[in-house]
């Protein structure tokens, strides 16, 4: 009997801990996307050698009150593999202090604002309330007749007729898709390229502002490729020899091509927009 009572009292708390860890997780996305705002990436890196903690607030041009807050919040990104922590020496008049500074990781250097594979964007627009409000708004979409949980947060209108509507959103959007496509299409070319070999065209459904194309087209000159999305995505783009953007909507026409590219579009539409 006891050893039962043991076991449940276990199974509770493992179960306890494992609903908290879901309740919680947002601590983990909304704490990176606060680093990424307040560009503490970049101070790190500009700072060029580990940076103390009171130096990081001094370059964040915050109140000195603040300080434990930001321990704080980089305690928690360290924790999560975003930061490293490395002993440092400092001189303070004739006296040296031994401190313990703040370096970047392989993963908070692809979110510095000028890396060339940078997915800061990608991070800051699907962190924004826009995107994340139909989150909290799913259990209304299985409540009533709209489309999706986007549907039912923004007045019945789908992702794509609200960033006709919205620049803002079109703008950051846009470059968030550009800044995933840009990691992806570098590993596919250098991993993948003889998939592209034998190919005269290709259409990239959902291209954007042609990040993917403009990287094939350059990769395989003699492909002909397309960037084919919605009018208020490529209305003004200018293409070239081998690029040519096409407006129009996907679920009526694509145009004609060897092969069609789709990349993780698909699983917005499907899931929430």
């Amino acid at each position: 009997m006891a050893l039962q009572k043991e076991e449940l009292s276990k199974n509770l708390l493992l179960s306890q801990a494992h609903i908290w860890n879901h309740i919680f997780s947002f601590i983990k996305s909304m704490s990176l996307k606060c680093a990424i705002e307040l560009e503490i990436p970049d101070i790190i890196n500009c700072h060029g050698s580990p940076m103390l903690l009171s130096e990081l607030v001094e370059a964040l041009a915050i109140k000195e009150e603040r300080t434990q807050s930001v321990y704080r919040l980089m305690r928690i990104l360290v924790h999560f593999g975003f930061f490293v922590k490395q002993s440092v020496s400092t001189t303070k008049g004739c006296d040296e202090e031994e401190g313990e500074g703040y370096l970047l990781t392989p993963a908070s250097r692809m979110l510095l604002k000028e890396g060339p594979l940078s997915i800061r964007p990608f991070l800051l627009a699907m962190l924004d309330p826009i995107l994340m409000d139909p989150w909290q708004n799913m259990s209304k979409c299985f409540q009533n007749d709209d489309v999706n949980a986007f549907h039912t947060t923004h007045d019945g209108m789908s992702l794509w007729d609200l960033a006709g509507q919205e620049p803002r959103l079109n703008q950051f959007f846009n470059e968030a898709m550009a800044s995933d496509a840009r990691l992806v299409i570098s590993v596919v070319l250098e991993r993948c390229g003889a998939v592209f070999h034998g190919l005269d065209s290709i259409v990239d459904v959902g291209g954007g502002t042609g990040t993917v194309a403009k990287a094939i087209v350059k990769a395989f000159p003699d492909i002909s490729c397309v960037s084919f999305d919605l009018p208020h995505v490529v209305n003004g783009l200018v293409g070239s020899k081998n690029l040519t953007y096409v407006s129009g909507d996907m679920f009526e026409a694509i145009p004609n091509a060897n092969a069609v590219l789709l990349k993780v579009f698909l699983i917005l539409i499907v899931f929430l927009f």
